[in-house]
């Protein structure tokens, strides 16, 4: 059976790689690209949809001013990944916003950013996979009603390529990361090119009309119209998110790992920034209608288009009107857009483990979550990430307008600190910097982070304002949750370290004990009692006897006599029990001696059967397994089990294939 499994494993996962090989999995430029990039460039096919659905609720006219929205976050971009570059070469160690908020800020303040990153990390999958399943719906009317099931199914094969290896999964989706990028330069250009030569026709929603919903009735005018305006903002801010996870994966570039990090940083800002920008103008000048409920919304000839009208997304729309005689590259835009979405959780798969790893390492998380699996992958991390997700995914039936309102609010609070400690860092370093190159260098890297530090506030207390109600707060209670559970798991390590440590020379005498009292458990007389004191003996203890549980008098008389006739060096103690009961009276028997001699090392020997199925374990070792379970909370006593293989149990190491005996044998 595991045989079996581990040909599976191999299968879905590929032959183990030896520490050794860490360095062919670093990533070039074309590779880390789509890997890290994937998540910003993706939202290009939902963030100018978000833009427009919540201007859609002021009427049509309000659509109109999407492209000065998209131009805000334009800007806001900009500033982003110029204050990211400064941050992957001052710390191109791949803590990213923790580290910096680490040690600039303090611990807690780095606490905060890991836990609103995680969080994000989650929802980016948990968003992505559900948009890339809406898509996927809308081209296979079969799976509408079974969007969740089918995003949970996304997600488990993404895991799956994840397990592989970076390098692996990042070859894997280059390719329709490269596609996307294609398709939608290519509806950019052609649609420019057919806009000024007065070819380009209208959107297939163009002939529609918007009505605003109650309090917008005059459309942004007042302080209702302002709030709508930021709103509108905030959700096209969506396209900033997957920033910060190049920060956390420069280690996986190859050298020189900060120039690299910093060169794609560039390209995924502007590629993200000229596409978004594209596709909010030809959305203007193709009258694209676009609303959130567009049965009721959305008029023709001022009357409801009802529900059987299937509004399809912007890009979609635009492709249309685009490709209107080319319906090749029609399909190719919407096929590699759906891909896109998915792929998008693969910059999450390549940043959670990471971040998890280092938070690991600083006592913040589980152990298990900082070592690596045998394909060189931060496999805990990839899994958990996986499983956070699809509960997301159920809990929200993989509905895109429900998960998006809790969206980006952990990225700009990681963006606001992380900015705050690089003004920081550089006022420290200008300190001690006595060259004036390298001063008009921090000054200036100061100023590019003060900069960063203005917008990201500014975006987060926008965000907070104009999504809190509508979900937002959801977000910000897992963020606490996931603080209080990091420091909850930090002081536990940290107890446990101040407990086991050696305090001084004295402590690490008194840590030895005085003398060793083995205690032999036995049952009936057979070999692997024979085998356990074999074994207690050879450790030459300073009292060294045998222990039995008299339930049945007639058995126990049985013993003493097969006992005597071996005349077996050891001494044979009964232990009564009127109750039947085994594990009480040794433990009483254990503590017994602990008291006596509290300065003794009693070692208690259990002889156990190592069966090979399943349906053994049930007729075997449960005494052991219970009387262990408590022995181990008893202080100074220490519990040995002594195996004994029954012959179901060959074959069941795993290393038959490869520990062979030598030629001749």
């Amino acid at each position: 059976m595991s045989d079996i499994g581990d040909a599976a494993k191999r299968l879905l996962l590929g032959r183990p790689v030896r520490s050794d090989k860490l360095g062919h999995t670093l990533l070039p430029k074309r590779i880390a690209l789509p890997i890290f990039a994937s998540d910003a460039l993706s939202s290009v096919a939902y963030a100018p949809d978000e833009i427009l659905l919540t201007l859609s609720l002021a009427g049509l006219s309000a659509l109109t001013i999407s492209p000065w929205v998209g131009l805000a976050v334009a800007i806001v971009m900009i500033t982003v990944v110029a204050s990211y570059r400064q941050n992957v070469h001052a710390y191109p160690s791949g803590g990213g916003d923790y580290e910096v908020a680490t040690v600039n800020l303090g611990p807690r303040a780095g606490v905060t950013v890991a836990s609103a990153l995680l969080v994000d990390y989650v929802l980016t999958v948990a968003v992505s996979i559900s948009s890339g399943a809406q898509y996927a719906a809308t081209a296979l009317p079969a799976l509408r009603g079974h969007e969740a099931q089918f995003a949970i199914a996304l997600v488990v094969l993404l895991t799956l390529a994840n397990l592989r290896g970076v390098k692996e999964s990042g070859r894997a989706f280059a390719v329709p990361v490269y596609l996307f990028m294609f398709a939608i330069g290519s509806v950019a250009v052609f649609g420019a090119v057919r806009y000024f030569t007065g070819t380009l026709p209208l959107a297939e929603s163009a002939g529609l009309d918007v009505a605003s919903e109650p309090g917008f009735e005059q459309g942004l005018v007042g302080l209702a119209g302002f709030f709508l305006v930021l709103r509108s903002f905030a959700s096209g801010c969506a396209a900033l998110t997957g920033v910060e996870a190049i920060s956390n994966g420069v280690p996986a570039f190859r050298k020189p790992k900060s120039r690299n990090a910093a060169t794609t940083l560039a390209l995924l800002g502007s590629i993200s920034i000229a596409m978004i920008m594209s596709i909010l103008m030809l959305a203007k000048v193709t009258g694209v209608t676009f609303a959130d409920d567009p049965a009721e919304q959305l008029l023709r000839d001022g009357v409801p288009v009802g529900d059987g009208y299937v509004q399809h997304p912007v890009i979609s729309q635009l492709a249309g009107a685009v490709f209107d005689g080319l319906p090749v590259m029609f399909v190719l835009v919407a096929v590699v857009t759906g891909l896109i979405l998915v792929l998008a959780a693969n910059t999450a798969f390549n940043g959670f483990p990471v971040l998890g790893s280092i938070l690991a390492r600083d006592g913040y998380l589980p152990r298990q979550l900082h070592t690596r699996g045998d394909r060189l992958a931060f496999s805990n991390g990839i899994l958990t990430l996986a499983g956070a997700a699809i509960v997301l995914i159920w809990a929200f039936d993989a509905e895109v307008t429900r998960l998006i309102q809790l969206y980006i609010v952990g990225v700009f609070v990681s963006f606001t600190l992380s900015q705050t400690g690089m003004v920081r860092h550089w006022t420290r370093a200008l300190r001690t910097e006595p060259e004036p190159a390298a001063r008009a260098r921090m000054k200036r890297s100061r100023v590019i982070n003060s900069v960063g530090l203005a917008m990201t506030g500014t975006v987060l207390v926008v965000v907070l304002l104009t999504k809190f109600t509508h979900g937002a707060w959801i977000a910000i209670l897992a963020m606490v949750v996931v603080y209080v559970a990091m420091q909850g798991v930090h002081r536990h390590y940290e107890q446990v370290r101040a407990e086991l440590a050696l305090g001084s020379e004295a402590d690490a005498h008194r840590a030895l004990p005085s003398r060793v009292h083995a205690i032999v458990l036995v049952s009936r007389l057979h070999k692997p009692t024979m085998r356990a004191l074999a074994y207690a003996r050879a450790s030459r203890p300073s009292i060294l006897e045998a222990v039995t549980v008299g339930v049945e008098p007639e058995e126990v008389e049985q013993l003493r006599q097969e006992w005597e006739a071996l005349h077996l060096p050891v001494a044979l103690k009964v232990l009564d029990s009127p109750y039947r009961e085994i594990t009480r009276p040794v433990l009483t028997y254990v503590r017994s001696v602990r008291r006596e001699s509290p300065r003794d090392l009693v070692v208690v020997y259990i002889p156990e059967y190592v069966v090979g199925h399943w349906w053994e374990h049930l007729l075997h070792n449960q005494s052991a397994l219970r009387l262990k379970g408590r022995l181990l909370f008893t202080p100074g006593v220490v519990v040995a089990s002594v195996p004994w293989q029954l012959a179901s149990s060959a074959g069941q190491t795993g290393l038959e294939d490869t520990v062979r005996p030598p030629l001749g044998l």
